[in-house]
């Protein structure tokens, strides 16, 4: 992955309020990341930067998605198991934000 790449994976994780589509991606990631191992989530980064080419001209559903994998395939980096979204901190602290937000 390219310096200006991650640039944008890392922005894409920033703290904001964040699109439908944007919300749909992750979801969608994480719906295809359950049960999978590091190797098998870092396959499926290195396809969808592939997919993507420019991520800076990319939308922002697509930002979202690598941005995702690349943040699971960071988790199970050291996690030596398949991701599973209800023991995924970052997960479940959004789900609890966005509960709050909207009460």
């Amino acid at each position: 992955m390219t310096d200006d790449a991650e640039a944008v994976l890392d922005a894409a994780l920033e703290p904001h309020e964040p699109a439908a589509a944007e919300i749909a991606a992750r979801r969608r990631v994480r719906d295809r990341a359950t049960g999978l191992t590091h190797h098998e989530a870092h396959a499926a980064l290195e396809a969808v930067l592939a997919k993507a080419g420019d991520l800076d001209s990319a939308d922002a559903s697509v930002r979202a998605e690598a941005a995702e994998w690349q943040r699971i395939t960071d988790l199970l980096l050291d996690h030596g198991g398949p991701y599973a979204p209800d023991t995924d901190a970052y997960v479940q602290g959004q789900l609890t934000a966005r509960e709050h937000h909207w009460d």
